[in-house]
């Protein structure tokens, strides 16, 4: 399957961690480790794509793919927020989980042709990024088949 997050509402470029200014804010698709497709945080909308593979087992889904994170029964994605320093370092600051498992009403989840896109609200209710588990509202998911 296809997985496209689609991002609105960004917080803006500058934002304070504790006593840590943040004045260059990105966000962007962790791959591995690293952070991919870097946009600004103040960008009106951005989509981040990735091929997922999925496989049914005995025991349910499972997921695969360079951007998938975590163990088996518990796989993710993250987006991932970090101050882009003037050497274009790139310091974690904040990311937000996307469980694969809240996807699984999905009808035809296994069908390669499956694009999966998931709306986010990049803005939490403090006007900071978004981090932790996306859940709705501030996620909205939909499905449809691609020729």
């Amino acid at each position: 399957m296809l997985l496209e997050i689609h991002g609105h509402h960004f917080p803006g470029r500058f934002w304070h961690v504790d006593a840590e200014p943040c004045d260059n804010l990105h966000v962007g698709l962790q791959v591995r480790r690293d952070p991919t497709d870097l946009v600004r945080g103040d960008t009106e909308t951005a989509v981040w794509s990735t091929d997922i593979e999925v496989v049914e087992r005995p025991e349910g889904f499972d997921f695969r793919g360079p951007a998938v994170q975590g163990r088996p029964g518990n796989r993710f994605v993250y987006l991932t927020w970090g101050n882009v320093g003037p050497d274009d370092s790139f310091t974690m600051v904040r990311r937000a989980k996307l469980l694969l498992d809240d996807l699984t009403g999905i009808t035809a989840l296994t069908d390669p042709g499956l694009r999966v896109m998931a709306h986010v609200d990049l803005t939490d209710e403090c006007g900071g990024p978004r981090c932790a588990r996306l859940r709705p509202p501030a996620v909205q998911v939909s499905a449809r088949q691609v020729s």
